[in-house]
C-alpha cells in the first residue's frame, strides 16, 4: 500500500474522532466551564502523547526552539481558538449553524492556498467540493430548504466563523517547510503543550471568578475522553493527512463529519435515520470522491513528469 493510500484510509475515520467532539463534549460541558474543558483536553493529550513523543522532542529539540514561535501561533490557533472558544461559541448557537458554518474551512482552505501558495484548483474539485457541502446542507437543514430562511446569525455563529477561518489558517500553516521537516508525532506533541500553556492562564481565570475544576468521575472522565478520542487521535490523523496529501484534500475529509454524526447519534442517542439523512450522505461521498480522485491524478502525473 502506498503512503497516499494510507492516507486516505486513515481520513476516511478522521471524522469520525472528531465527530465524538460533538457527543462527549456536550455531555461534559454540563459538568465543566469551557475554558477548563479545553485546557484539561489538551494538558491531558499533550500527557498521552509525550511518552511516544519524548524521543523525537530531544532529538528535534534545536529545530523545536528555532520554530518556537510558529508551534505558539499553531498552539493558538488549533487548541485556544479551535477549542475552548469552540466550546464558549457553542453555548451562543444551534448545532445547525455551527455545523453549516464550520464546513466553510474547506473553502477557506482553498482560498488561502490559492492566495498564498500559488495552487490551481481545476473545476472538478471546486465541483466536488460544491456537491460534498450541499450534502452537508441537506443534513444539517433536514432536507427543508425554508429552514435556511429562518436562520439567525448571533455572536456565537461569528466565533465559529472565526474558529473555521483559524483552522484553516492552522491547515496551510502545517505546510510551511520549517515544520514539515518534523515527524508528526513530534510536531503535534510541541503544539499540543503549547496549547495547554497557552490555555493554562484563562483556565485558572475561569476557576477563581467561575467555577473550580469539578472532582466528578463522570466530569473527569469525559475529559480523558475529549483527550483520547476527540483530540490525539484526529489531530494526529489530521497532520498526518496535511503532510501526505496537502490541506486543501484533508480538509475536504472534513465533510463526512455531519454524516458520522447523525449515525452516532442514530446509534447513541436513539436519533430516527430519514431520507434527507440518506441523500447527504450519498452527496457528501461522491463530492469527497470526486475532489480526491481529481487531485489523485494530477499528483501522479506530476510525479512522472
Amino acid at each position: 500500500m502506498s503512503e497516499q493510500s494510507r492516507a486516505y484510509i486513515i481520513l476516511v475515520f478522521m471524522p469520525l474522532f472528531f465527530s465524538s467532539n460533538l457527543i462527549i463534549g456536550r455531555a461534559a460541558l454540563d459538568l465543566v466551564e469551557p475554558w477548563t474543558l479545553s485546557f484539561w483536553r489538551w494538558g491531558l493529550a499533550a500527557i498521552i502523547l509525550l511518552p511516544f513523543a519524548w524521543t523525537g522532542l530531544r532529538q528535534h529539540s534545536s529545530a523545536i526552539l528555532s520554530q518556537w514561535k510558529m508551534i505558539a501561533l499553531l498552539g493558538f490557533l488549533g487548541m485556544v481558538i479551535c477549542g475552548g472558544f469552540v466550546y464558549v461559541s457553542l453555548r451562543h448557537t444551534t448545532a445547525t449553524n455551527a455545523t453549516l458554518i464550520y464546513t466553510t474551512t474547506s473553502v477557506f482552505v482553498l482560498i488561502l492556498e490559492v492566495l498564498f501558495r500559488g495552487q490551481r484548483v481545476s473545476f472538478r474539485q471546486v465541483g466536488g467540493i460544491v456537491l460534498a457541502f450541499l450534502g452537508v446542507a441537506v443534513i444539517v437543514l433536514r432536507g427543508d430548504l425554508e429552514r435556511l430562511l429562518n436562520i439567525q446569525f448571533n455572536p456565537g455563529d461569528l466565533g465559529i466563523l472565526l474558529a473555521a477561518l483559524s483552522w484553516a489558517v492552522y491547515s496551510v500553516l502545517l505546510r510551511r517547510s520549517s515544520l514539515q521537516a518534523l515527524p508528526t508525532r513530534t510536531l503535534f506533541a510541541s503544539v499540543a503543550i503549547a496549547g495547554a500553556i497557552l490555555l493554562a492562564p484563562i483556565m485558572a481565570f475561569e476557576t477563581v471568578t467561575v467555577a473550580p475544576v469539578p472532582l466528578e468521575g463522570a466530569a473527569w472522565a469525559s475529559m480523558f475522553g475529549l483527550a483520547i478520542f476527540s483530540s490525539v487521535l484526529p489531530f494526529l490523523s489530521y497532520q498526518y493527512g496535511v503532510k501526505i496529501v496537502g490541506p486543501s484534500i484533508t480538509s475536504i475529509f472534513l465533510y463526512l463529519l455531519p454524516v458520522y454524526g447523525v449515525a452516532m447519534a442514530v446509534m447513541f442517542l436513539g436519533e430516527e435515520f430519514h431520507a434527507y439523512h440518506a441523500a447527504g450522505f450519498v452527496l457528501v461521498m461522491v463530492g469527497v470522491v470526486m475532489a480526491t480522485a481529481q487531485f489523485g491524478r494530477r499528483q501522479v502525473a506530476a510525479r512522472s513528469a
